[in-house]
Formats: C-alpha cells, sequence, structure tokens
C-alpha cells in the first residue's frame, strides 16, 4: 500500500500487449499528431498572414488552433513514447504537468468555442452591432478570458486533485493522466468529496455555456431562415455549420468518455472512446473549419501555392547557396 508521499510514478494503461500493436500504434499516432501539426499550423499561418482573415472569427480560430495543438502535444508524445519503449510509466510530477496542460487547454477550448458561438450570433442577428461589440479591444479580452478562465480552472482541479492521498496502487486504467482515475486511487474520503464538488461546480459552468451556445443558435437558425435569398441563407449557414460540427464532436466524445454506462465499459472501449475524446478532435477541427469556410481555403490556397512557387523560384532557398 502507497501513499503520494512515496508515490514516485504511475502506470498508464497500455494501448496494447503485443509489440506489433505497441509499435502500430506508436505509428498511427505518430501520422495522427504529423497531420494535426500540419494543419493547425497551416490554420496559423494562413490567418497570421492573410489580410481578409484579420477578422473576430480568424482571430478566435487562431486561438482554437493553439488549444488544439496544446492537447495533441499534451497527451499524444508521452502515449508514443510509451509504446516505442515498450512501457507505462509516468513520473509523478510528469502525471501532475500531464494532467494540468491537458484540463487547461480543453478548458479554454470549450470557452473559446462559446466565444466563437457570440461571435456568430452577433455576426447574423445583430449585424449592425457587430463593429461595435465585436471590436479588436472586445475580442482580445474575451480571448484572454477564456485562457485565464482555463489556467486557473485547471491550477484548481490539479492542485486539489494531487493534494489527495493515495493509497489504492499507483495503476490509472487511461492512456493519459485524467482526474477520475487519478480519484480512484484515493483513500481520503473527503478530499475525494471536495474534489468532486469541484467538478460538479465546473460541470455546471459548461452547462451554463452550452444552454448559451444551443440557444444561440435557436435564434441564429430563425435570423437564417427568414433571410430571403437561397444564396444568403446558404451563406449564412456556410459560416456557422463548422463551428456547429465542432461543438458537436467536442461535446459527444466528451459526453460518451465521462457518462457511458459502467455496464458497456472494457480496457478496449476506454481505450478507444479516450482516443476519440483527446486526440481526434483537435486533429479533425482544422480540417472541418478548412472544408467549410470559404476564405479560410482560399487563404491556405494561397499560402501553399505561394510556398511552392518561392521554392520552385528560389532554389537556394532550399539547398544554400552554390
Amino acid at each position: 500500500m502507497s501513499n503520494s508521499s512515496s508515490l514516485t510514478h504511475f502506470l498508464l494503461l497500455a494501448l496494447a500487449d503485443r509489440r506489433e500493436l505497441q509499435l502500430l500504434h506508436f505509428w498511427l499516432f505518430l501520422a495522427i499528431s504529423l497531420a494535426a501539426l500540419l494543419a493547425n499550423g497551416l490554420i496559423l499561418s494562413a490567418v497570421a498572414c492573410d489580410q481578409h482573415l484579420h477578422t473576430p472569427m480568424g482571430f478566435f480560430l487562431l486561438n482554437l488552433s493553439l488549444t488544439d495543438l496544446g492537447c495533441i502535444c499534451t497527451t499524444v508524445p508521452k502515449a508514443m513514447h510509451n509504446s516505442l519503449q515498450n512501457t507505462t510509466t509516468i513520473s509523478y510530477m510528469g502525471c501532475a504537468a500531464q494532467l494540468f496542460f491537458f484540463f487547461f487547454f480543453i478548458s479554454a477550448e470549450f470557452s473559446l468555442l462559446t466565444i466563437m458561438c457570440y461571435d456568430r450570433y452577433v455576426a447574423i442577428c445583430k449585424p449592425l452591432h457587430y463593429g461595435t461589440l465585436l471590436g479588436s479591444r472586445a475580442c482580445a479580452h474575451m480571448a484572454a478570458a477564456a485562457w485565464a478562465t482555463g489556467f486557473f480552472n485547471s491550477l484548481l482541479h490539479t492542485a486539489s486533485t494531487f493534494s489527495l492521498p493515495l493509497c489504492q496502487g499507483n495503476a490509472l486504467g487511461q492512456f493519459f493522466c485524467e482526474i477520475p482515475h487519478i480519484l480512484k486511487l484515493s483513500c481520503s474520503h473527503s478530499g475525494y468529496l471536495r474534489e468532486i464538488g469541484l467538478i460538479v461546480i465546473s460541470a455546471c459552468l459548461g452547462f451554463g455555456c452550452f444552454i448559451f451556445i444551443v440557444f444561440s443558435y435557436v435564434q441564429i437558425f430563425r435570423a437564417v431562415l427568414r433571410i430571403p435569398s437561397q444564396q444568403g441563407r446558404h451563406k449564412a449557414f456556410s459560416t456557422c455549420l463548422p463551428h456547429l460540427a465542432v461543438v458537436s464532436l467536442s461535446l459527444s466524445t466528451g459526453t460518451v468518455e465521462h457518462l457511458k454506462p459502467l455496464s458497456i465499459s472494457s480496457p478496449s472501449l476506454d481505450l478507444i472512446v479516450s482516443v476519440l475524446y483527446s486526440v481526434v478532435p483537435p486533429a479533425l477541427n482544422p480540417l472541418i473549419y478548412s472544408l467549410r469556410n470559404q476564405e479560410l481555403k482560399d487563404a491556405l490556397k494561397k499560402l501553399i501555392t505561394g510556398c511552392f512557387s518561392e521554392a520552385i523560384n528560389s532554389p537556394s532557398a532550399c539547398y544554400g547557396p552554390h
């Protein structure tokens, strides 16, 4: 029996038992992480370089890409390392850092998605007030509030979780460090209830954001359906559907991960669901936005063709002076 003062490491859930499958998981995670890094990196570059994307939605999309990169870089590298090295360990401090950063980026992302919903609501339902309500200073303040909310929320939960005495072993039923799995190792009833209380408060705040998003989209769809021209309705829908798809993907995977019935729980199913919840959304978000946002697609095409043209016309930039 161990406690948190003598605990030096945790045992993460192994992605597979057979060596061949471990290497397969390594290459799969490598492909997903590289795709996510490339896609989010392209969006960051496009938004930064293209004047047409210097808008409130472009600014919030840039911040969303940063949270997606943070989520991928927090969980995937350690899973890849463990698969390659045929181990499942993570240090106590490494686990605390992983939990803090993952919760930080997830919290900030959900706050940003709520703000982006507000952006769509104002753009479609109150277009005459758009410049006033979403000026550059207001956007900067809202983005800063999203990051600060994520930081303090994560700091509070991480400090509360890792202050608990742990005496139920050190095996986590997850491939990365997460609060519910660490709570299962706790032997402090009062500390356990304290963290559960904090989780309930965070869940209520998240549910409030969810209600705001639902209410906003009800108003948005009512306003869009009143637009007389089919082209106008299509343009309005095309600006909203990517955001709605990203919100649905994040909420559905997170809900399945944390609210699935215990009767259908199994290690293999838990692993699949946790990957869908923690890895897939950050990798798919850039694809969803780039497929439906015409301005972003044009900016990405311009960025990619410009890079290729520069590489072809200036080979010395790649190979150095002769």
